[in-house]
């Protein structure tokens, strides 16, 4: 009789255990409510929540930690581990950006309330530190860093350092891994269902060029397959895929420009191409405009968008030309696309770095862009962005 109650208790714990993981990994997304633009933010309603906890993503003012620091992580990545949120991103501070960044990483149950939890690569060589990505490799189950870097401007290559947790700190496995085309500039790491891991980058020393690249079952090095040429001059390349389309963002150059980036589609059902482009796939870009656009900064050379989709580089232009109409509909370059589990598919919001926006001047107090959840239209092709002050996220047990 005693071992019988004994056997039950343990059985009524277990169920009881089960049942509350269960209910944890169902605590998703519930619904998501869009405000009014920021130049209407006294007409931006809370929305009614019937109960559940809602949050606020607020694109007007700096985010703030839990201890009323403004958040400094910038063109970086956001990732959803093991229940909880982590935003990881390049610190400036009061610098001019061309410094010894550092990588930093805050982490947050919702979304609004961020806690700092360190720095992710406290021992690196001296040099420029820009763009930190972090994934989750299945394979070897170790959180892997993939970062931007130049030990001598622009001699840029691409470092993986790894980690047991998502905090880190992390070790560099490989300074300096060996691409198929050399000088790496801008690049992201992406895994795919299935676990494989790829790298989307620019090549500074092959005119800009923008090229995925499958990497090795440890995410460290690569293995040398490659795609074909999305584009020539882009820069903050981004891949994503949402059921079977694989999509790559970027835009033409736009070093902490502070009229900010327009942003091509390129689609693909393959990770490694070929992608396709039309002058209609862009999602940051004004709706009037669908011809091919130019955008420079000073002292940079022209980009143009061309019917194709193809970005190209013109050496010959040394001054800043900028078509009439053909800003982007938000002032900033984009950054990541994060992929939020909700009750049914997840969203995907798209993240942007909005330079020189802070009132204070500070580089590490730009504001960054979260769009919305985006739209898709039914053959699976993105719709522009809307430029959205604030908009909710209302958090509940999913079924």
């Amino acid at each position: 009789m005693l071992l019988t109650m004994i056997c039950l208790t343990k059985i009524v714990r277990w169920v009881a255990v089960k049942r509350w993981r269960r209910y944890l990994a169902a605590f998703f997304l519930a619904v998501i409510t869009i405000s009014c633009d920021d130049t209407h933010r006294s007409q931006n309603p809370e929305p009614e929540t019937n109960g559940l906890q809602t949050v606020t993503i607020n694109n007007v003012e700096p985010r703030r930690d839990v201890t009323g620091e403004i958040i400094d992580a910038h063109d970086g990545c956001l990732q959803f581990f093991n229940g909880r949120y982590y935003l990881y991103g390049t610190a400036y501070g009061k610098t001019d950006g061309f410094t010894n960044n550092n990588y930093r990483v805050y982490s947050s149950p919702d979304l609004e309330h961020w806690t700092f939890e360190g720095v992710l690569l406290p021992e690196r060589p001296a040099g420029i530190y820009w763009r930190p990505y972090v994934v989750f490799n299945p394979h070897t189950r170790r959180y892997v860093l993939w970062y931007n870097w130049y030990p001598k401007l622009w001699n840029g290559q691409a470092g993986v350092a790894t980690s047991d947790t998502p905090v880190g700190p992390f070790k560099i496995a490989n300074p300096n891994v060996q691409l198929s085309h050399p000088g790496t500039g801008d690049g992201s790491p992406f895994v795919d269902d299935d676990g494989t891991g790829y790298f989307i980058y620019t090549s500074i020393s092959d005119g800009f060029t923008v090229r995925v690249e499958r990497l090795t079952p440890d995410y460290l090095d690569s293995t040398g397959k490659t795609s074909d040429v999305l584009a020539v001059g882009g820069e903050a390349p981004v891949m994503f895929r949402r059921n079977n389309f694989y999509y790559a963002l970027l835009g033409p150059r736009c070093n902490a420009c502070p009229e900010g980036s327009e942003v091509q589609v390129f689609m693909s059902a393959s990770p490694l191409g070929p992608f396709a482009s039309k002058p209609d796939w862009a999602i940051n870009r004004r709706p009037e405009i669908n011809a091919p656009t130019a955008i420079t900064q000073k002292a940079w050379s022209a980009t143009i968008l061309t019917p194709t989709g193809m970005v190209t580089y013109h050496p010959e232009k040394n001054t800043p030309v900028i078509a009439a109409g053909s800003f982007p509909f938000i002032s900033a370059q984009e950054t990541w696309v994060a992929k939020i589990p909700t009750i049914g598919e997840p969203a995907f919001i798209w993240m942007a770095d909005r330079w020189k926006s802070c009132p204070d001047g500070v580089m590490g107090h730009n504001f960054q862009y979260w769009s919305p959840p985006l739209k898709f239209t039914q053959d699976g092709n993105i719709l522009p962005i809307k430029n959205v002050g604030r908009w909710y996220i209302s958090w509940g047990p999913g079924k």
